[in-house]
């Protein structure tokens, strides 16, 4: 491994890029405050306006969380399948995880002060007196309420982070201590197995259940979907495949990786593809039974989505995210092409933005806002990750050394 390039130097044009995006996303930040602050109207109004800025920082900051997030859960998927294919590239994926505490703690920050603040316009369980006199609300406070809100946020940020750090640890490990006999092989991968199988406890736990629950479907807090945290995982999955992607394809195209070639990219893209079929399966099984039944209290979510002002938004994310995985994934040179599969994967990081998007808007504003400050915002976020993932990449080698299945993913062919 030594005539190959291990450590990551990030230019200065990437270090340039990802602080003018960090810049953008805080000046973007200050305008939309001001925007939505310093405008006169009656009480109504105001709470309305304060909404929708606490609205884009949700939207943003829970959208990118999970899909940074996505990163451990691959990992942590194709090491309990005790599969090594992945692992000349392994380090960007434990990159994108590092970015979780961060993110972690601006997502619960924004979330806290939501949940807490004297607005009750995103979260209407959070006013104890509404309550009182709604009775599907009275009846969900065992569930819905800010302690226990509080309490699943915080748990969930933290095992997430602790368990990815303890992830890449023991991958790190082995850079400077090489397992010797096999009986220490077997120990190690043992050890990666149980910790990969208690984190992906948690993540069915708080991705696949809960956590989707309270963040996002309590903003319709009367509205219920069982497939909502499925199709909530589905979303962020696929976009964290695609942001791995994007750093794997730039590591190639700088001299980097040179382990990781177009059988691993062809497991990307399949991965991307396959999993942007997934999540049109729950889009179509969630919105079809819903359609089907009829049942005001059911429709009541997809009347503003579908047939209201935000319809556009509503089928150009379908598109985005089914139609054009569909036509131009399909084949296996698209899946190996290198500026197609960075151009799907920009544009699934996108067309998932806008799922996010359209699943928290609609409930709060009856017309959409304009999208400019809030996609500022997410570029903010963009060139949080860049700066993250740069910095995280430079510090430990590209590929880990002396894993007992390193070799497969040096032979690794589809």
């Amino acid at each position: 491994m030594s005539s190959i390039r291990e450590n990551f130097a990030p230019t200065k044009k990437y270090n340039t890029l990802a602080f003018a995006l960090m810049a953008v996303g805080i000046i973007s930040i200050i305008a939309l405050y001001i925007s939505t602050h310093g405008g006169t109207g009656n009480e109504e109004e105001k709470k309305l306006q304060d909404a929708r800025f606490w609205a884009s920082l949700m939207q943003n900051s829970v959208f990118f969380l999970l899909i940074v997030n996505a990163a451990m859960f691959f990992i942590c998927a194709t090491t309990l399948a005790w599969g090594g294919w992945q692992l000349s590239f392994r380090r960007v994926t434990e990159a994108v995880s590092a970015c979780v505490p961060v993110l972690g703690v601006i997502a619960a920050a924004i979330l806290l002060s939501i949940a807490f603040g004297s607005n009750h316009t995103i979260y209407h369980w959070t006013d104890a007196e509404h309550v009182k006199h709604d009775a599907i609300l009275d009846a969900k406070k065992g569930f819905l309420n800010k302690g226990f809100y509080t309490t699943v946020t915080l748990l969930t940020v933290i095992l997430w982070s602790v368990l990815g750090w303890k992830m890449r640890q023991l991958s790190r490990k082995l850079d400077n201590e090489p397992l010797k006999t096999m009986e220490e092989k077997k120990k190690y991968i043992w050890n990666n197995t149980v910790w990969a199988a208690v984190y992906i406890v948690v993540f069915s736990l708080t991705i696949m259940s809960s956590l989707p629950w309270l963040w996002l479907m309590s903003i319709d807090a009367h509205w219920y979907s069982t497939m909502y945290s499925w199709y909530t995982f589905a979303s962020s999955f696929v976009a964290g495949v695609a942001l791995m992607t994007l750093f794997v394809v730039y590591l190639k195209n700088n001299g980097y990786l040179q382990y990781t070639n177009n059988e691993h990219l062809h497991d990307l893209g399949k991965f991307m593809f396959a999993f942007s079929i997934f999540w049109t399966y729950l889009w179509f099984s969630q919105f079809m039974l819903i359609w089907y039944a009829n049942i005001p209290e059911e429709t009541v979510y997809f009347k503003p989505r579908v047939e209201g002002a935000y319809s556009g938004i509503f089928w150009i994310m379908f598109l985005i995210n089914f139609i054009a995985p569909l036509l131009i994934l399909m084949s296996r040179d698209a899946k190996r092409n290198y500026t197609t599969i960075t151009f799907m994967a920009v544009l699934i990081i996108f067309g998932h933005w806008l799922d996010f998007y359209q699943m928290v808007f609609p409930s709060i504003s009856k017309n959409p806002p304009l999208m400019i400050a809030d996609f500022g915002v997410a570029l903010g976020f963009v060139g949080l990750i860049l700066f993250l993932v740069g910095r995280t990449l430079s510090k430990y080698p590209l590929v880990p050394k002396n894993h007992p299945f390193i070799k497969e993913s040096l032979i690794h062919h589809t």
